[in-house]
């Protein structure tokens, strides 16, 4: 016996693929939301963790900010320190140079000079001052020039001017300038110790006649 089917297959098949369709589509859909939602979720994890490094490294920045303020003010109090210490040992070093200039002037000022004025600029000195004659101002340079504390004398000028004492009586006014050693002079060598004499040793007695030599 032949059967004949008689129902809209087609209909039924063309339905049957359109449930197809939307189920796969559907499905699809919510594959593609999942995934949305998980690279979301990725991308949201990896922003906080990127914003509290941030975070961290900002609160470290501003430490290391205030350790470098820090080291800053240490740095200006050294050099200020440093900076006294200068002072101090330079005004410690021009007080002795203040002594042993005056000393020096009063042992080589040769007889027939007097002073007038003294002037110290750093370890250049000024010497303005009155001579008998030329040749007494030869002197002083003499003598400066063999001074310990004193050194390179230059004569600016010298001329002929009325004795402020006696306006009758000419004398040399004169300019000197004169620079200060830097190094103090060296002291005198000390006296070697005195070392005993080694002992005289006593001649080897003499070998008689009828001795052998061995």
């Amino acid at each position: 016996m032949i059967r004949i089917n008689l129902l809209p297959h087609r209909e039924q098949k063309r339905q049957a693929r359109q449930r197809q369709f939307v189920s796969l589509a559907i499905g699809l859909a919510i594959l593609g939301l999942a995934l949305v939602l998980l690279v979301h979720v990725v991308l949201s994890a990896q922003i906080e963790s990127q914003e509290s490094r941030n975070s961290l490294l900002k609160a470290e920045t501003a430490k290391l900010d205030e350790q470098i303020k820090e080291i800053d003010k240490l740095r200006e109090q050294t050099q200020a320190l440093l900076s006294r210490k200068q002072i101090v040992e330079t005004l410690q070093s021009n007080r002795t140079e203040a002594v042993h200039l005056l000393d020096q002037m009063v042992r080589q000022l040769p007889d027939g000079i007097y002073l007038k004025s003294l002037r110290q600029t750093g370890a250049k000195v000024t010497l303005v001052g009155y001579a008998q004659s030329s040749a007494r101002v030869s002197t002083l340079m003499r003598n400066i020039e063999a001074s310990p504390w004193l050194q390179s004398p230059e004569l600016v000028e010298i001329k002929s001017v009325a004795s402020p004492a006696n306006k009758d009586l000419r004398v040399n006014e004169f300019t000197l300038n004169v620079r200060l050693k830097q190094v103090a002079p060296p002291e005198e060598p000390k006296a070697a110790p005195a070392t005993r004499p080694a002992p005289a040793t006593a001649p080897p007695p003499a070998k008689g006649k009828g001795e052998k030599l061995t």
